[in-house]
């Protein structure tokens, strides 16, 4: 199995060596994952961090009236795990599944102490995801209190446009904060203005 997209994210991430990209690339394991697997359970400490290669999966709760509410969407190229059940090794409030199969490379929180313990580049890397992935949730946080279904639905169909074509649509509005009626109009209405 070829790394290439892994090594690339790396680098995109934090701009390093080829070298140094392809050793921490190496740590990582394949894993191809089917559809409807759970890759974290709610009441279990996750304990691996999947960098999805390709497919799709959603990160979910329930809301006090036990509705079924996705909190986060991951397609291609995009680290899916619970960073802080990871790290703090508690219990996580959610579940990860995977919408569609999915070619994942994954690595251990022990195989992660030992890359931090040896490889400095992947100190730093880790660093930034760790900035980058608070600073999505605080944009996703304003976003739900700032902006409009209308508006939080054009951002993901500029950022990530394959996620509207490839989750369900009951999944995309819980995620939007909408219902489903209204997500409907949402996409007529863009479909009739462009």
């Amino acid at each position: 199995m070829s790394q290439e997209k892994l090594v690339k994210y790396l680098q995109q991430v934090l701009p390093m060596p080829i070298d140094k990209a392809v050793q921490i690339a190496e740590t990582f394991k394949f894993k191809f994952v089917p559809k409807n697997t759970f890759l974290i359970e709610e009441g279990k400490v996750c304990n691996i961090s999947y960098f999805i290669e390709e497919g799709y999966a959603r990160m979910y709760t329930f809301d006090t009236e036990g509705k079924d509410v996705t909190t986060a969407l991951y397609s291609n190229c995009m680290f899916a795990n619970d960073f802080y059940s990871f790290f703090k090794r508690i219990p996580s409030p959610e579940n990860l599944q995977t919408i569609s199969d999915c070619k994942t490379w994954y690595l251990s929180f022990d195989d992660l102490q030992k890359n931090f313990h040896s490889i400095p580049e992947f100190r730093e890397f880790g660093r930034m995801l760790l900035i980058n992935n608070h600073a999505s949730l605080k944009q996703r946080m304003l976003s739900m209190i700032q902006q409009t279904g209308e508006q939080r639905y054009a951002h993901l169909m500029e950022t990530h446009p394959e996620i509207l074509q490839n989750v369900p649509l009951k999944n995309i509005a819980s995620y939007l904060g909408v219902t489903d009626t209204s997500l409907s109009r949402i996409r007529r209405d863009f479909a009739t203005k462009n």
